[in-house]
């Protein structure tokens, strides 16, 4: 009995040591786990997923509750389809090598860089993909950059302001505001708002400009992916587009008629980084008298290049463009496009697109003009965020 009063001390420092110890344990773990011990190695996406994301993320991939982290930030759920699906393995690689911060989420996902290697990192990726069991949705591989006039086969979520400027004559300047709106796997709906201003010559004295505005056709579409498939690194879509006569025909802001543009869009992804758009289609006039029914193909190809490992994206591209009236003596128009599209937030969810539409024939009736336009890829958080 002459020793209880030391028992307790030395119990309860145990005790103590104890519980510092398990703690400085599961903070390691947790923020810079060692993976590469040698003998320990997990050898298979799943392994891997759970000695290093399972904690957080829980077995199923729908994420840790609170209490069991220990903070409140929301966790993604790897099984909800619209979520998991719409970017490629290189934006997670970014995510898992170095952390939220790397594009710009939260500060509660540690990076990984240091303790798996880009093969175990990937391995961990695949068995994250598998937690999406529609396989409707197509791959974020498949979302390849967006051109300037090429329309793309992937259904997106964004807003778009585009402008064309004029290099020659009185100035010219058509602007749209664009709004897509994806809607389950497959397919998007689309409203554009054109409008712009014009520089022209007053009535009676063609030495004196002034300047005017207008809105232009409004238009409505839809699209529809038909076919997608990582393995074949393509995917297919189907869409239409309603021009309705809003604009002024006589301020060059308008055709006159209502138009439609049913097309089709094909994406390919190639070796090297390389990839290849097509959007073929036709235009059909209500009033032959206002506009006449033509045929237009795009093609565009290019590459990414990021600045760094994970940093900002720039992507070279050129488009070439084809359009053919159908009346008896209509013209075919060739242009070339090239242009470079650049990342602007850390997030790479704002991006910016500068180049020129350069004719390649009919060039006394026809000049260059810019094209430039500024994407917010809204699904991925306000336009102020992520920067």
């Amino acid at each position: 009995m002459n020793d209880s009063p030391h028992r307790f001390p030395l119990y309860s420092l145990m005790l103590i040591i104890g519980a510092i110890v398990l703690w400085v344990w599961q903070a390691s773990a947790y923020e810079s786990p060692n993976l590469s011990t040698e003998g320990s190695l997990p050898t298979t996406g799943k392994r891997l997923y759970e000695s290093a994301c399972m904690a957080c993320h829980s077995v199923d991939g729908t994420g840790a509750k609170p209490p069991r982290v220990g903070f409140s930030t929301p966790l993604p759920d790897f099984t909800e389809c619209s979520f998991a699906s719409r970017e490629g393995n290189e934006d997670w690689i970014a995510v898992v090598a170095e952390g939220g911060p790397g594009r710009a989420f939260s500060t509660i996902m540690p990076a990984f860089g240091d303790a798996l290697t880009d093969e175990q990192i990937v391995k961990i990726l695949d068995h994250i993909r598998d937690f999406c069991v529609d396989k409707e949705w197509p791959r974020g591989e498949l979302n390849l950059p967006r051109a300037l006039f090429t329309t793309k086969a992937f259904p997106e979520d964004e807003l778009v302001f585009t402008s064309e400027i004029k290099t020659a004559g009185n100035d010219f300047i058509y602007n749209k505001l664009i709004y897509e709106q994806r809607i389950g796997a497959r397919n998007q709906i689309e409203v554009a708002f054109p409008f712009g201003w014009r520089q022209s010559n007053q009535l009676g004295d063609p030495q004196k400009t002034e300047r005017e505005s207008s809105i232009g056709d409004i238009a409505l579409s839809g699209k529809r992916v038909l076919y997608a498939s990582l393995d074949a690194g393509a995917i297919v879509s189907v869409g239409g587009e309603l021009f309705l006569p809003t604009g002024d025909e006589d301020k060059g802001f308008g055709s006159g008629t209502t138009v439609f543009e049913p097309y089709v869009a094909y994406g390919q992804i190639l070796p090297q980084d390389f990839f290849l758009q097509f959007q073929g289609g036709g235009a059909v006039s209500f009033n032959r008298d206002k506009a006449e029914n033509e045929l237009f193909w795009k093609l565009a190809t290019g590459r990414s290049f990021y600045q760094g490992h994970f940093g900002r994206r720039w992507t070279p591209m050129v488009e070439l463009l084809g359009a053919s009236e159908l009346a008896s003596n209509g013209n075919t128009h060739w242009a070339l496009a090239p242009q470079i599209q650049v990342t602007l937030s850390t997030r790479q969810h704002v991006r910016l697109n500068i180049g020129a539409r350069i004719p390649m024939n009919d060039r006394d009736e026809r000049d260059t003009e810019v094209g430039l336009y500024l994407l917010w890829d809204w699904f991925d958080g306000s336009f102020f965020e992520g920067w």
